[in-house]
């Protein structure tokens, strides 16, 4: 194992995630061709001190420092691989705006485990990034997509190890998102969900999961529809987004096969074959705009090779 050299950078791309989609709360997300850029390399200076550049203005609000999300993420990587920790810059090209429900926390994460990795040559696997990542998060269906990539559904199982089964998800199926100024923390959207919930709507989860997975994975529309439905967070959360009742409507009229609110909102996903796509773009925006709100609505693939590495050595 290496340390680098003081200004020795790497490159990390991170792809953005849709959690909770459609059925799968807490266990099921996909990544998606929306990704943020992540250029670290090592500074001078002792273990305290870490400075985040910002290339963007959604995220001018984020600070460096020792307890950033980040460097804390990295730090368990040198622990884990038994490496003293040194001082990092991070520069950040955002293309995924935080608290939209597109996993901006977890690039954070997923960067700062795959940038140490590679900063001290690799040594520590995938499989431990990912036993990271979730302790980190707290739950996996950001973190396991972010990573891995794809569209991945993951669990506990009885013996305590996380489970992660790589879904397939036909080419045909596209996601437009369509993303507001509005801002909404995971934090109050999980304040407003119960504390237990009815066995039917558990049952009705379990029953239409089933069916989207089979969906996406023919990309079999009538079967996409039936699945793309919750009970267990989603009718607790929309009131919360302005106009996302409305949005979801027009995205339905609009000939998509299911909608959802992506991660714990408020960004709402529609998942569409292509010749809808910019239709439902188009009314998602409108939508959002008649209630007030600006919004953009891009449209996004699956994005199938999770984080990547790229390693540059100053001279």
């Amino acid at each position: 194992m290496r340390l680098p050299q003081i200004g020795e950078k790497v490159i990390v791309e991170v792809p953005s995630t849709s959690a909770n989609l459609g059925p799968g709360f807490d266990c099921l997300g996909v990544a998606l061709s929306l990704t943020n850029e992540f250029t670290i390399q090592r500074i001078e200076g002792n273990s305290e001190r870490f400075e985040l550049i910002m290339e963007s203005t959604e995220g001018n609000h984020l600070r460096g420092g020792p307890e950033n999300l980040f460097y804390r993420a990295a730090q368990r990587v040198w622990k884990a691989a038994e490496v003293e920790p040194f001082a990092l810059e991070a520069r950040v090209k955002l293309a995924v705006p935080p608290a939209r429900g597109l996993g901006s926390s977890a690039t954070a994460i997923v960067a700062g485990l795959v940038g140490a990795n590679a900063l001290i040559s690799f040594p520590l696997p995938k499989e431990k990034l990912l036993e990271l990542a979730i302790d980190i998060e707290g739950h996996p269906d950001n973190v396991v997509p972010s990573l891995l990539g794809g569209l991945c559904l993951t669990a506990k199982a009885a013996s305590e190890r996380w489970r992660v089964i790589r879904c397939e998800w036909d080419d045909s199926i596209k996601a437009v998102v369509a993303i507001p100024s509005l801002r909404l923390s995971t934090s109050e959207a999980r304040r407003v969900m119960p504390k237990n919930i009815p066995i039917g709507d558990a049952v009705m989860n379990l029953g239409a999961l089933s069916l989207l997975l089979q969906g996406l994975r023919k990309g079999n529309g009538e079967l996409i529809s039936d699945g793309m439905h919750d009970r267990l967070h989603e009718p607790y959360r929309w009131g919360l987004i302005k106009g996302g009742a409305e949005v979801r409507s027009a995205a339905m009229q609009s000939g998509a096969l299911g909608c959802a609110i992506s991660g714990a909102g408020p960004s709402i996903l529609a998942l569409c074959k292509e010749p809808q796509a910019r239709i439902i773009s188009q009314s998602m925006v409108r939508a959002w705009e008649i209630a007030g709100v600006a919004s953009r609505a891009p449209i996004l693939n699956l994005q199938r090779n999770g984080s990547e590495c790229t390693k540059r050595v100053d001279e």
